[in-house]
């Protein structure tokens, strides 16, 4: 009894120096102490071992090129703590590094290696441990040991595409991923770090490649269809995505259901070529489906985005695009889908036609059949709002924006109402009521109604407070109105002024930007050059810099079949702003006009 108590007594002294040692090491640390620090931490670690306390302790070694203090700590140490010794290896090869002795290193290095073949519970630690000291080679060599030993080719299937991301060995980066996501079937996990891993056209065609061979060679498995598709989207090569998707479609019985999901993201990228092509591909194989009623009134309403874009407007395609829609008004009844194609009719009618008080009729009507549809009869209401401040009737306006505000709180339509209202406020010059609203709208749940809000708040920022007045920005809001109203040649006539008078203030750029995107609209292509090239010359440094390159490279393309200027002007933006939305379609297009083969 007595020599059992007298054990704690006898203990109980070198546990309370083992906790002090240790806790004066962190000290010392953490001041910055050095050579204290690595007094404690060695006696820490001759009592116990602690993986933090080596790893600080050896850094410590590395900076004050305590060589032969190292040498002689890790031979003691080897001797005494068996165990650890993988740990003890692994750190004196890192001093040896620091030495640049790099055989000796690699000497060390592969006992490490060695000692923890037999040791599972360390794979995982010494991978990510040789990673971070930038030795993915020996990371690789313990993922395949770990493999052979297990006979399990499926471990550490992410971690080695990490490895071999960091050895440049871009080729077995995507086959480890990709054997990774048809094994354990988590999409997301790929594609994330397919995102972060992939820079360059090489490699993005290197992928592709690679997915289609697995795909010749495993018909059966859709996992490498799925990314395939994916990879189409993120290139925006709708057509190609298209083509997979309609195959994926019929083998999993969707009824059409995933081709309806690629054209919403399609007619988002404005690819109206291919949206149409899902659309026509739809409504022949799935004549008798429920989705037919919403694919044929999106059918007119993507020709409907298309003539609205071709500048100036026809109007012989507006009157088409309304007999097309009363046809589906014809065919569908009451349908939810027949009154979007009403509310599609109405907005024709107003704004290109000029025939308000038929948009209004027809809006009204909408709103009455529509009976328990509120989330419809309240855009039905926004679009009155609309055609209400064509009238030149503001206060009805916001009136009927404040309603939809009321009735929609807290909801994405409802936001909108309370942007609408808060630009109504900026084109009538009350710039600190609009602000007020936009602040709020920042943090709105919709990206894009937070962004519209967060671009119009700093630029009422940005241009007012400059002078007593602000007689600047008031000017320009109010041609902003002239061109919500499609007063377009009064327009560019006032920016011609306001440009004339302002050209010295920040709003200068703003000033040429619009008189640049309006004369587009109107075709006027010439004077669209003239003003985008002064923008890239005067004002490059600003927000509207890629903005202006990107426009100008599309007006050669597009409008002035100018193939040489074009490339120039894409070639530019990737060069000067790489960090610009426009570089992935301006490396297209720029592949595109130098004759690459994309499909």
């Amino acid at each position: 009894m007595r020599k059992i108590l007298l054990i704690p007594l006898i203990l109980s002294p070198l546990l309370a120096s083992a906790q002090t040692d240790r806790e004066l090491a962190n000290e010392y640390f953490s001041s910055g102490d050095c050579e204290k620090a690595v007094v404690y931490g060695f006696k820490t670690l001759e009592q116990e071992f602690v993986r933090d306390i080596l790893t600080r302790s050896v850094n410590c070694l590395i900076k004050e090129k305590k060589w032969a203090e190292a040498d002689a700590f890790f031979k003691k140490q080897l001797k005494k703590d068996e165990i650890n010794q993988p740990f003890y290896h692994f750190q004196w090869g890192r001093v040896l590094l620091a030495q640049n002795k790099r055989p000796d290193a690699e000497a060390r290095f592969q006992s490490t290696i060695d000692l923890i073949s037999l040791r599972p519970d360390l794979y995982s630690l010494f991978i990510e441990e040789f990673r971070r000291i930038g030795e993915p080679d020996l990371a690789r060599k313990i993922v395949l040991s770990a493999r052979e030993r297990s006979r399990n080719a499926n471990l550490f299937r992410l971690e080695l595409a990490g490895i071999f991301q960091e050895l440049g060995d871009t080729e077995n980066m995507i086959r480890e991923l990709l054997s990774y996501g048809s094994v354990i079937r988590n999409q997301d996990i790929v594609q994330n770090m397919l995102q972060d891993f992939l820079k360059s056209d090489k490699e993005s065609e290197l992928l592709e490649k690679i997915l289609y061979e697995n795909i010749q060679k495993n018909p059966n498995e859709v996992f490498y269809n799925e990314l395939l598709v994916w990879h189409q989207v993120q290139k925006k090569d709708f057509y190609k995505a298209f083509l997979q998707e309609r195959s994926l479609d019929k083998r999993l019985k969707k009824n059409g259901s995933r081709i309806i999901d690629l054209s919403r993201i399609a007619l988002q990228n404005q690819d109206y070529t291919n949206t149409l092509r899902m659309y026509d591909y739809l409504l022949k194989e799935y004549p008798k489906s429920e989705i037919y009623p919403y694919v044929k009134r999106m059918s007119i309403y993507v020709r409907e985005e298309q003539t609205k874009r071709n500048y100036p407007v026809n109007l012989d395609e507006v009157r088409k695009l309304i007999a097309d829609y009363e046809s589906v008004l014809t065919e569908l009844g009451n349908d939810i889908n027949a009154l979007e194609a009403m509310r599609n009719m109405a907005m024709l009618y107003a704004f290109y036609l000029g025939d308000r008080k038929k948009s209004i009729e027809l809006l009204n009507q909408a709103i009455s059949l529509a009976r328990n549809e509120t989330s419809f009869a309240d855009r039905c209401k926004l679009d009155l709002g609309d055609i209400y401040i064509l009238e030149n009737d503001p206060w009805e306006a916001s009136l009927i924006y404040s309603q939809v505000e009321k009735s929609q709180k807290d909801n994405v339509l409802g936001y909108d109402a309370k942007l609408r209202n808060a630009k109504l406020y900026y084109y009538k010059g009350e710039f600190e009521l609009a602000k007020s609203m936009l602040d709020i709208l920042k943090k709105a749940t919709s990206r894009e109604i937070a962004n519209d809000a967060s671009a119009l708040s700093l630029l009422i920022l940005d241009n007012t407070g400059l002078d007593s007045t602000d007689d600047a920005m008031k000017a320009y809001s109010s041609v902003e109105l002239l061109l919500f109203q499609h007063q377009y040649d009064k327009a560019l006539d006032s920016l011609g002024v306001l440009y004339e008078i302002y050209q010295d203030h920040s709003l200068a750029d703003e000033i040429r930007w619009l008189q640049a995107s309006t004369c587009i609209k109107l075709d006027r292509n010439q004077e669209a050059e003239k003003y985008l090239k002064e923008i890239i010359e005067k004002y490059d440094y600003d927000i509207l810099g890629d903005n202006a390159v990107y426009q100008l490279a599309q007006l050669y393309e597009t409008k002035l079949k100018n193939k040489e200027e074009a490339m120039r002007y894409y070639q530019m933006l990737l060069e000067k702003y790489p960090a610009s939305i426009y570089v992935a379609d301006a490396r297209k297009k720029y592949r595109i006009l130098r004759g690459d083969i994309l499909n």
